[in-house]
């Protein structure tokens, strides 16, 4: 199985991730667990560039082939690896987040971005991405004054970062659940384990 954690900055994606991921492993999934970008040492460095304090221009086409090449790497040497062994993989950010960031939000072309990114990953995609979603006002409070780079792009960028997640979730019903993100920790978990149980007991169905 392969899951994947998105949204908005400050929608409690950490959070959730780690309750779902103890969760799983609690049923018994062999469970590994990764970010994007991350989680191999070119994904940090990479990361380090994207996210940290620095003026180093970056344009928005540079940052997206920069988001890219990390998930590249992080498919080949983390991901595919874990699927192919029939590990569970939970994923905090995927393809979605560039679509998203660098083309609803920063006005490149999204379907270029889906292309680029299919080759990136030589296609593979999630069982099912939960999409966090708050209102902006709610995500910048609870980030706080420590923004990075990216979270520090303010409240009209960030309102369209989430009008694109609730477009893009609108083209994938079958593999994307959208969460209200504004209750409780637990009831927002209670809900993502009920529908995450659909779908593996759907894939488990298929492949007997």
């Amino acid at each position: 199985m392969f899951f994947v954690f998105d949204g908005v900055d400050g929608a409690g994606k950490s959070t959730q991730l780690q309750m779902f991921v103890q969760w799983l492993s609690d049923r018994g999934h062999d469970v590994v667990t990764c970010k994007d970008p991350g989680s191999t040492e070119l994904g940090e460095r990479i990361r380090g560039v994207l996210l940290g304090d620095h003026e180093i221009p970056i344009s928005m086409r540079a940052e997206m082939m920069l988001f890219t090449t990390a998930r590249t790497q992080l498919i080949q040497q983390i991901v595919k690896p874990a699927l192919n062994e029939k590990k569970t993989v939970v994923l905090d950010r995927y393809i979605f987040s560039t679509v998203v960031y660098q083309g609803h939000a920063g006005e490149l072309n999204p379907d270029e971005l889906w292309s680029i990114n299919r080759v990136a990953t030589e296609g593979i995609m999630p069982d099912t991405t939960f999409i966090l979603d708050v209102p902006v006002d709610v995500a910048m409070q609870r980030l706080g004054d420590s923004l990075d780079r990216m979270e520090s792009r303010g409240i009209e960028y960030f309102e369209k970062v989430r009008a694109g997640f609730i477009r893009e979730a609108q083209q994938w019903p079958d593999q994307v659940e959208v969460i209200d993100a504004t209750r409780s920790p637990d009831a927002i978990q209670s809900d993502i384990r009920d529908r995450a149980i659909a779908y593996i007991e759907r894939k488990s169905a298929n492949q007997s």
